[in-house]
């Protein structure tokens, strides 16, 4: 594995931490776009995702400290240890404060961002896998199983790769989301995110090694499930609201630019 990419005067600069910042760079680039794209400014969207990611690292960290509340120490609040569960609560309330600051339709912001926030996820795992950061999973002799041995957490073992498979199936979402961005409206679209992205963590979590906390499923697939039910309530609410407001017109359509006005030119 990768640990450390490379070192600047001495200090190490770890793929965890750069993947993170890419996926910032990208994420934040692919929302912009998309922005321009309904007319509105690709600046206020670099906004919106630099305090998403910045509250959703808090959100994660402070996820993480309270499910391993029983074995704390200072150490905890290392540069590793974040549950992306929290990070998406705490960055999802940050997105709504924004767009409530500005003026912007929620549903709208929502549809656009989820396109680019898969990707994002799918870089940040891919820095997950390059760290050795005990994400993967369960050991195996498929072909494609790797050892660990000088990761973050390390391994001997051949294991799945469960960051790896993550990180193909948000880019596979990803691509999903861009075409449905064509042809459905924005919460639907965002509905849509949360019903893949849930049904793909229920997957990820068959190979991996975590505790079942509940009818024999672990915490990330209970969260899953919820995540595949709001979803599924977001796309039943925009098929059952059939008339199409301008600022309701799918994200990449005609009628959605010449309606949407422009904020912060």
């Amino acid at each position: 594995m990768w640990p450390e990419v490379f070192s600047i005067f001495g200090v190490g600069i770890q793929s965890y931490g750069l993947s993170k910042a890419l996926a910032l760079l990208v994420g934040a680039f692919l929302l912009g776009r998309a922005f321009t794209r309904i007319g509105y400014d690709k600046e206020l969207a670099h906004s919106i995702a630099l305090w998403a990611t910045v509250w959703g690292f808090v959100g994660a960290k402070v996820y993480y400290l309270i499910a391993n509340w029983d074995n704390f120490s200072w150490h905890l609040f290392g540069g590793s240890g974040f549950v992306w569960y929290g990070g998406l609560i705490a960055g999802s309330i940050a997105v709504i404060v924004m767009t409530r600051r500005h003026d912007l339709p929620l549903g709208r912001v929502a549809g656009a961002m989820a396109a680019p926030l898969s990707v994002a996820y799918g870089i940040g795992r891919i820095g997950c896998f390059l760290a050795g950061d005990g994400t993967y999973g369960t050991p195996t002799d498929l072909p494609w199983g790797m050892a660990f041995p000088n990761g973050v957490v390390p391994v001997n073992v051949p294991v799945h790769p469960v960051q790896l498979y993550e990180a193909a199936g948000a880019f596979l979402i990803a691509g999903i989301l861009w075409a449905l961005g064509r042809r459905l409206r924005p919460l639907a679209v965002f509905g849509s995110y949360l019903l893949l992205s849930g049904a793909a963590r229920l997957l990820a979590e068959v190979v991996r090694i975590n505790p079942h906390v509940l009818l024999g499923l672990t915490e990330a697939q209970l969260i899953g499930i919820v995540s595949i039910i709001l979803g599924v309530a977001l796309i039943l609410r925009d098929a059952f609201h059939p008339a199409v407001a301008p600022s309701d017109a799918p994200v990449g359509s005609e009628s959605a630019v010449l309606s949407s006005h422009p904020v912060g030119r």
